[in-house]
């Protein structure tokens, strides 16, 4: 049996016969399935299409959002949330903001922030969160607090935490 091996006649027979099976594999196996995968997304693409026009529809400021963010310069923690808490309509007695050094861990510098809320409606809170990690994608909130005022009916206190990775 360990002859077998040993003749060249068996690998110029084989070699030939693998190099003829993989048109072969491409024809019937690889290429049927890379046209169902093309088709899935295909139709996952034309999906998202109608589901991206159906949220310009209901929310055009998104567009105005995403031309404004082009002109973004160098962040800073008190521009950009003094940007957003206009945009969503709270007052400057609204809020606080107080933000630490910025840190190096290896190559990666990041800086983070506590930003509280006061007395906020619940669509605003939202909004603002929304707003501002969506201005600024680097900006991960890494902790929320959402309280509720005691007898009044929409009003919260937040208290956030977030980190900038530059």
């Amino acid at each position: 049996m360990r002859d077998i091996y040993k003749n060249p006649i068996l690998y110029y027979v084989l070699a030939p016969i693998l190099v003829g099976l993989w048109p072969l594999l491409v024809w019937g196996m690889y290429l049927p399935r890379a046209q169902k995968a093309w088709d899935e997304d295909e139709k996952l693409y034309a999906e998202a299409k109608n589901t991206i026009l159906s949220i310009i529809e209901r929310d055009p400021e998104r567009v105005k959002l995403a031309q404004d963010t082009k002109s973004l310069g160098k962040f800073a923690y008190a521009e950009a949330v003094d940007r957003v808490v206009n945009l969503c309509g709270i007052r400057s007695s609204q809020y606080t903001l107080s933000s630490g050094q910025v840190v190096t861990t290896g190559k990666k510098e990041s800086q983070q922030a506590r930003v509280g809320l006061v007395g906020v409606s619940i669509v605003q809170a939202a909004r603002f969160l929304s707003t501002i990690q969506s201005m600024w994608v680097n900006l991960n909130c890494e902790r929320l607090k959402l309280t509720k005022k005691p007898g009044v009916p929409d009003q919260w206190d937040l208290d956030m935490t977030f980190q900038y990775d530059y």
